[in-house]
C-alpha cells in the first residue's frame, strides 16, 4: 500500500502528523489485517500524513501484563518508549483498544507521553471537520446496525459516543444490544483471556454476547477491536448465521462508504 515507515520519513528529514499504530492483531491476524488496510486506505483518502513502525513496532506488551508477567510487559514497553521517543512521536493513533489504553494510560508511567487516540474518535473528528463525507444512499443506508462495546475503549476510557456517531453518519438504523454502554458484555478475549483456554461454565462468554446482538435482528454488527471482531465471528460461525450476518470494524464500514 506505499505506506512509509518513520525510519523512512525521518531519512528525508520529515515527520508524520500521527504514527499509525497497527498492533500485533492489526499486523498478523488476517482478518484483522483487513482493518488496518481499511484505515489505512481512509488516512490516505483524507490526506493525512501518517507513517508506521513497520519491523520496529513491537507488542505493547498489553497480553503479558494481564496475564501476571510484569517482567515481560516492562521490557517490551521500554523497548517501544525508547523507539517512539527516539522518533520525537507526539501523536498515536490505534485500531486497538489494548494498546490504545496501554499506550495511553500506562506508558506514561514508564516515560512514554504521547497523544493517543483510538481510531473511531479521529474517525469522528475526521467526519465532523468535514474531510470524511459520505455517499448519498451508501451501502448501508437503513440496515440495521448494532454495536458492541470493547471493554478496553468503553468502561475502561468512557469512549461511547465515538464510535456511535460515526455508525449515525453513515444514515443506518443503530440499534442497541440489552447490555450496552457502561453495562456492556465483554466478548470473552480481554484479560489475555484470548491467549488462554476458558474456564469450564454453561456457556462460553462469547456465544452469550452474540445472542444478544443475534436478538437486535441487526444484519451487522459493528465492532472497534480486532478481538472483539474474532470472538463475535466466532460467535456468528457457531450460531450458523454467517449467510445473513456480518462482524464489521467502523474503520471497514466508514471506508466501504465514503466518497472518494
Amino acid at each position: 500500500m506505499q505506506i512509509p515507515t518513520v525510519a523512512e520519513m525521518t531519512t528525508k528529514g520529515e515527520s508524520p502528523e500521527v504514527l499509525f499504530w497497527v498492533g500485533c492483531a492489526g499486523s498478523f491476524d488476517q482478518r484483522a489485517q483487513k482493518i488496518s488496510r481499511a484505515f489505512a486506505v481512509i488516512l490516505q483518502k483524507v490526506g493525512i500524513r501518517f507513517a508506521i513502525l513497520g519491523q520496529e513496532e513491537m507488542c505493547t506488551g498489553d497480553p503479558a501484563r494481564r496475564a501476571g508477567n510484569e517482567f515481560l510487559f516492562q521490557m517490551m514497553a521500554y523497548q517501544n518508549i525508547q523507539v517512539l521517543n527516539n522518533y520525537g512521536i507526539k501523536k498515536i493513533v490505534t485500531a486497538c483498544p489494548h494498546c490504545f489504553n496501554t499506550l495511553k494510560n500506562e506508558y506514561p508511567a514508564l516515560g512514554g507521553t504521547y497523544e493517543v487516540i483510538h481510531h473511531t474518535v479521529f474517525l469522528q473528528q475526521l467526519i465532523d471537520e468535514g474531510r470524511i463525507r459520505m455517499k448519498e444512499k451508501g451501502s448501508f443506508q437503513g440496515k440495521k446496525i448494532t454495536y458492541h462495546d470493547s471493554c478496553y475503549l468503553g468502561r475502561a476510557n468512557q469512549i461511547y459516543e465515538a464510535p456511535r456517531k460515526v455508525l449515525q453518519a453513515l444514515d443506518a438504523e443503530l440499534v442497541e444490544m440489552k447490555r450496552c454502554r457502561s453495562n456492556g458484555l465483554c466478548c470473552g478475549a480481554g484479560g489475555a483471556q484470548m491467549f488462554k483456554e476458558e474456564e469450564k461454565g454453561s456457556q462460553r462468554v462469547n456465544f452469550e454476547r452474540t445472542d444478544e446482538a443475534l436478538a437486535t435482528g441487526s444484519s451487522i454488527i459493528a465492532a472497534a477491536c480486532p478481538f472483539c471482531n474474532t470472538m463475535l465471528t466466532d460467535g456468528i460461525k457457531h450460531a450458523e448465521k454467517e449467510d445473513g450476518i456480518t462482524v464489521l470494524d467502523v474503520a471497514e464500514l466508514v471506508a466501504a462508504s465514503m466518497e472518494d
